[in-house]
């Protein structure tokens, strides 16, 4: 019997049933339709921006760079605007969009719940206190990026170690912990924010609303690799994240240690998570809307719901991104956009998935 089918017989019987009802092959049709638009979406913002360029000019710049050909050719103007500015800018999008939303995928897998996302376990304070404690002294947290990542594994270190019992986790005390420590470390950002002076608390408040405007390539070449690694792994152990999606007795009787691989998945997603939010700041929906949406396109198979979820992500954060940097003179956090767009996403959960979420 073939992975395929014994997958769809354990969750036939289990009551877990396919509800897209596709076949292997349109889900992977689907799959490269949406790789589709994120190319296009990807090109379409780099083109936009208070300087418009065309298209074809900026396919051309990209190719040019990606083939090393003569950058001589390419007007100086453009080649900075688009290959030291929006490139970069834009491939941060994805990779930032793509790892919470991964994260997300995870985590409403693990905990089974369509309404959990990956600040669930303290990762979104502990990295904003990390970034405060960074941004008020200097001197001791030379890399604000470096503290928020610091504070936000921090944080769900003593989420994991606080919810343990005799050697379990059960999931209610996880998500109770969370929320404990979570809340532990909102209030020391209070406080932070209270104590310091007026530049420090401008920074400390532009930071929690998240944005992309210091991208660089640098911040590329640091977040490509650990988001692609982690896909790959989270991609590959969809099988097991399947299991681990109908309980933890279930997986015990399919021969799955659920202790084991929850603390692998869960680490996994937590680290792309603590990391993407160290580089951008907290950016709150694309965790909880891109798998949930991937979810009612391709059905509950995690191993179509992860790479789903990954490019999702990278097209809604490049399209809130975009919007953050044209709709007005001045550029807007991105956070405040996800979070407008987010809401009423939230409000159609709560309408038609209500019964299905709180029984």
């Amino acid at each position: 019997m073939t992975e395929i089918a014994s997958i769809k017989k354990i969750l036939k019987a289990l009551g877990y049933e396919d509800v897209a009802g596709f076949s292997e092959y349109k889900k992977i049709l689907i799959l490269v339709v949406i790789s589709g638009l994120l190319f296009a979406s990807a090109l379409t913002a780099v083109a936009m921006g208070a300087y418009e360029i065309p298209l074809h000019t900026v396919y051309t710049t990209i190719l040019t760079h990606i083939t090393l050909g003569d950058v001589s050719t390419i007007g100086k103007l453009h080649n900075t605007i688009i290959w030291d500015i929006r490139v970069p800018r834009v491939l941060l999008t994805i990779f930032v969009g793509g790892a919470l939303a991964i994260a997300g995928a995870v985590f409403q897998g693990v905990f089974r719940n369509p309404l959990v996302e990956p600040y669930i376990l303290g990762v979104s304070s502990g990295a904003a206190f990390g970034a405060a404690m960074g941004i008020v002294f200097p001197t001791i947290f030379f890399s604000i990026q470096l503290s928020a990542f610091a504070f936000g594994s921090l944080a769900v270190a003593m989420t994991y170690t606080l919810a343990r019992v005799r050697g379990e986790t059960p999931i209610v005390t996880l998500i109770l912990a969370g929320v404990i420590i979570g809340s532990i470390f909102s209030a020391l950002v209070s406080l932070l924010k209270y104590v310091s002076d007026d530049t420090a608390l401008r920074e400390i408040v532009f930071w929690l609303m998240g944005g992309f405007y210091y991208a660089t390539w640098n911040d590329v070449w640091m977040i490509a690799p650990l988001v692609t690694v982690g896909f790959f792994i989270l991609w590959a152990m969809g099988w097991k994240l399947n299991i681990l999606s109908m309980g933890d007795d279930e997986a015990r009787t399919l021969g799955v240690n659920p202790e084991k691989y929850k603390f692998i998945v869960v680490s996994i997603a937590t680290a792309i998570t603590a990391f993407a939010v160290s580089l951008v700041g907290i950016i709150a929906w694309v965790g909880l809307m891109m798998p949930h949406a991937s979810r009612m396109i391709l059905g509950p198979d995690n191993r179509y719901v992860i790479p789903a979820s990954m490019m999702m992500g990278g097209i809604y954060m490049i399209l809130c991104d975009t919007l953050a940097r044209t709709i007005t003179s001045s550029e807007i956090p991105v956070g405040i956009i996800a979070s407008i767009l987010g809401a009423p996403y939230l409000c159609y959960l709560l309408r038609h998935k209500g019964k299905v979420i709180f029984g």
